[in-house]
């Protein structure tokens, strides 16, 4: 590797750490003890053949195995599944770097827009709360698989083995997240003008592959909770959605890095190339702008939306180069106050928000550890399934000794009682 690129490299990955660092110290959280729990039983080879068969479970195996790996070297540690997620994070922003480098449109742009990703905060949720973890390995799977594209179209010489490994990379996007089929049309915005039936042609194994993945998710929309909970419906407010959101992912770097290329005398290609970046965030969104229980997209799902969104500030970044040569200090400004501005909103405000999420389970988990025998709780703010598998996960041992309801309580005189207000 070239000293230079290792240099960067070790820039960035400084980046991902200053600014997601301090929320290593953090508890898990709800659904992460639930997830773990699954990991359990679905992450191993014995429970492969059960994961297979849940129909939620097999289309995040990746999830599964990840989880499971980090269990059964380090047990119950929260920080260890920390560290897993933040390492994940790194890669995802060394691989939009290689994907910047290799994408000649976005070429100029590729330190700037990974160092942009690396200290974001509107995607922080995929980071820093752990069972967002499926959204960075959804771009790890499919950013690999787009790396392998791009560099298959440029390279004649080895197409075959990157489109052959492109495809491996792609099948395994496909067992991370449901929406893992919003790739297809990224692979086509990457696709330089030519032979365009030669490219579709190319397309069509990784158009199959997802066909077949979202032919099995559909067939359980009859008892899947995945289209009862609000989180996917075909009589959703797209047009509502979509926009907002598209919005809320400019605002406001975006908007600056837009002003900043359109509004001055940028070459045409340049501003192609925002218009591009600015479609990558549109068409990214597209999966999640079905929801029915909020018109606004949590915060882990616009982790493959700022890409485009990183990619459109590194051509600002260029652009802004361009114009202040002879000033190159206020470029410098620009990237510093960038950086304060996203860092100092996840230490800030994020850092104490997913502390106060974690104190139900913290103080739950206490309890329980304290207490010889049945305990009643009697106020939670999740279900009852929730605290079950917090108690199991980091005590290690069945949570029958918890109860719910006073029929439980009369029936079995707990010991002592817990509330959380």
């Amino acid at each position: 590797m070239p000293k230079r690129t290792l240099l960067t490299c070790i820039v960035l990955a400084l980046l991902c750490l200053l600014a997601y660092a301090r929320s290593l110290s953090l508890p898990l959280l709800e659904d992460d003890y639930f997830n773990i729990w699954a990991a359990r039983h679905y992450g191993s080879w014995a429970g492969f053949p059960a994961m297979l068969h849940d129909d939620v479970a097999r289309t995040r195996a990746t999830v599964h195995w990840t989880i499971y790996l980090v269990w059964k070297f380090f047990g119950f540690a929260p920080r260890a599944f920390r560290i897993s997620s933040l390492i994940l994070h790194i890669l995802d922003t060394w691989l939009l770097y290689a994907i910047g480098l290799a994408w000649t449109r976005m070429r100029p742009a590729a330190f700037w827009a990974a160092a942009f990703f690396a200290v974001y905060e509107g995607h922080q949720e995929a980071i820093m709360w752990f069972s967002g973890n499926n959204e960075l390995l959804l771009f790890l799977f499919g950013g690999a698989s787009l790396l392998c594209w791009i560099k298959a179209n440029a390279h004649p010489r080895h197409e075959w083995t990157l489109r052959a490994a492109g495809l491996l990379f792609f099948a395994l996007a496909l067992v991370s997240k449901e929406s893992a089929y919003i790739l297809l049309p990224l692979f086509l915005l990457t696709t330089p003008s030519g032979d365009w039936r030669r490219k579709l042609a190319h397309l069509a194994p990784y158009c199959a592959l997802a066909a077949v993945v979202i032919v099995s998710v559909f067939a359980t929309r009859g008892h899947s909770f995945r289209f009862a909970d609000g989180s996917f419906s075909l009589h959703a407010p797209v047009w509502l959605t979509l926009p907002r959101n598209f919005g809320r992912v400019l605002w406001f770097w975006g908007l600056l890095s837009a002003a900043v290329l359109f509004l001055t005398p940028a070459a045409a290609s340049v501003r192609k190339s925002a218009l591009v970046a600015m479609a990558w965030i549109g068409i990214a969104l597209i999966p999640y702008s079905f929801l029915t229980y909020s018109s606004q997209i949590p915060s882990r799902q616009l982790y493959l939306a700022s890409v485009g969104l990183s990619f459109l500030f590194g051509l600002a970044m260029v652009r802004l180069l361009e114009i202040t040569s002879a000033r190159p200090w206020l470029a410098a400004l620009v990237m510093l106050a960038m950086i304060a501005h996203n860092v100092g909103y996840i230490w800030i405000k994020k850092q104490r928000q997913f502390r106060e999420r974690a104190e139900p389970f913290e103080e739950l988990i206490q309890a329980a550890r304290q207490t010889d025998g049945t305990l009643w709780v009697q106020c939670f703010p999740r279900h009852p399934s929730i605290a079950e598998a917090a108690i199991f996960v980091a005590l290690d041992r069945y949570p029958s000794n918890l109860i719910f309801t006073p029929e439980q309580a009369a029936e079995r005189k707990p010991v002592a009682t817990f509330c959380y207000h």
